[in-house]
């Protein structure tokens, strides 16, 4: 466990691929400072995702902490149906069709290529006049006329970049008002091997309004599942309803690759700000995602532009960064991580230390829902905030059985560490994922007082304190009890607690 000052208050979420499959790996990824790892439902088999999840939960207990799990739902994500194994290079100007009926894409001898599609119900909602993006939109094609027939539906598309089509491409439609599910029939296996096998958070992709995130939640409550539900921004339809969407998820991913594809690209770090700044207003916890450090996933060092990413992320507010390609499939996933850790911690000790940088908004106002509430714990939070940097204490101690009390901190952004107890190892797991939070396993401690004084002695075995530090205390009573806390004090560590009389 790292010393205070060298806690990473960001958390570092990392996708798990090829490259670091194994359990050595993932540990050496928690060494680093992961806290957080991704398993991508749209690559792999359920038993590939058992096989990583239980890596991970290897790697956690080797390393005596604690990890979050996300299961990264697909969504209704469109590709192009099979190609020929070489691929189609197609060019500007040449005429393409897309049909639902099944076909395996190759040229023909007039240019006229035709393509299926994995998802042939949505040519209803494409209309001409509409751009179809193909690889991250690097072949882009309008759509010149749709015929339908009894048997096949096709889009005749004249190409305006040329590239290379291979099987499984992604399909961007930026223009079409999309009515397919939020979740498709794959989507709802994924969510109940989710539960069944504990992951601790879903992300939701290419949801487009409120309602997507309400279904999946409802059926979680229905199935009194505990998972959280992280929902993805990277569709235009997505900003019209931003706020409903943080409203009701449980917290957001600017998930900057397929928003990149489909809005104009320099609007994502705008949209970045706006998405942040949203999710702090209603205290939802907000991910920054995708190419983060791109180049490291062939290069032992990242550009300066990369590194400057990363840390402008925290100056937007995000409580995390997550790393895709980089850990999933790169050379030098170790290397990133750490680079990714030291860009951390240089920028979260400018925040700390210097008076000619703009403040965070996150750092002096709690969030607008939270003030709004007059609920006692999201006001305790606020307050507590105030104390630890008038005091300049050292840490943040809770007791969060349910993690309630640790998230309300959370999402105030505190300025040191907050070591959230609880006897609980799934609520434990989802902690771990949240902005200045540190899980520690407890049992349920008879008082207060005693809470304290194991607390005292768990920190200095630790070495995140020495005697004499002054930590924050908030607590209720009975301990243990989810709901009660309500009360702030002041401890100065090696003090004994006793009870009074």
């Amino acid at each position: 466990m790292p010393a205070s000052d060298q806690f990473i208050l960001t958390k570092m979420i990392a996708t798990i691929g090829p490259a670091c499959a194994d359990a050595g790996m993932l540990g050496r990824l928690i060494e680093e400072g992961v806290r957080a790892f991704r398993i991508n439902f749209s690559h792999g088999s359920f038993d590939d995702f058992k096989r990583l999840l239980t890596a991970v939960r290897t790697a956690e207990q080797h390393k005596r902490t604690h990890v979050t799990v996300i299961g990264d739902i697909s969504g209704p994500k469109v590709r192009v149906g099979q190609v020929i194994d070489e691929g189609i290079d197609v060019h500007t100007g040449d005429m393409v069709v897309f049909q639902t009926e099944s076909v395996v894409a190759g040229q023909s001898a007039v240019r006229n290529i035709t393509f299926s599609t994995t998802r042939p119900d949505v040519f209803e909602d494409i209309q001409p006049g509409e751009r179809v993006l193909v690889n991250d939109g690097a072949v882009r094609m309008l759509v010149h006329e749709k015929t339908f027939t009894e048997d096949n539906a096709q889009l005749v598309c004249s190409v305006t970049v040329g590239g290379l089509i291979t099987t499984a491409k992604g399909m961007n439609l930026p223009d079409s008002r999309l009515t397919l599910p939020s979740l498709t029939q794959y989507d709802w296996q994924c969510v109940e091997w989710a539960i069944n096998h504990q992951v601790d958070v879903l992300a939701l992709s290419f949801i487009r309004q409120s309602s997507d995130v309400r279904e999946l939640k409802v059926y979680l409550t229905r199935r009194t599942a505990p998972q959280t539900v992280i929902a993805k921004i990277e569709k235009p339809q997505a900003l019209d309803e931003l706020e409903a969407i943080i409203d009701e998820a449980d917290g957001v991913m600017v998930a900057r690759g397929d928003l990149g594809v489909e809005m104009d690209l320099p609007q994502v770090p705008i949209i970045q700000k706006r998405v942040i700044h949203a999710a702090h207003d209603y205290g939802k916890p907000a991910i920054v995602a995708t190419q983060m450090l791109q180049s490291m996933i062939g290069n032992a060092m990242p550009t300066r532009a990369e590194v400057s990413d990363v840390a402008n992320a925290i100056y937007d507010g995000a409580d995390a960064v997550m790393l895709s390609g980089e850990t999933a499939i790169g050379q030098y996933p170790i290397q990133t991580v750490h680079m990714m850790a030291r860009t951390l911690l240089a920028t979260e000790a400018h925040l700390r230390t210097t008076r000619h940088f703009r403040v965070p908004r996150r750092a002096v106002d709690a969030p607008v829902r939270f003030r709004e509430s007059r609920y006692r714990t999201t006001a305790l939070a606020h307050g507590v905030n105030s104390v630890v940097r008038d005091l300049g204490a050292k840490l943040i101690v809770v007791w969060s059985q349910r993690g309630g009390g640790a998230r309300y901190l959370s999402q105030n952004h505190m300025p040191v560490p907050i070591v959230a107890a609880s006897s609980d190892p799934a609520v434990l797991r989802q902690m771990a994922l949240m902005y200045a939070v540190l899980p520690i396993h407890m049992p349920t401690p008879p008082s207060v007082y005693d809470f304290r004084n194991a607390m005292d002695q768990l920190l200095l075995t630790q070495g995140l304190v020495t005697t004499g530090d002054p930590i924050v205390l908030i607590t209720g009573e009975p301990i243990g009890v989810p709901g009660v806390t309500n009360a702030m004090s002041i401890h100065y560590v090696g003090d004994v607690c006793r009870v009074p009389g």
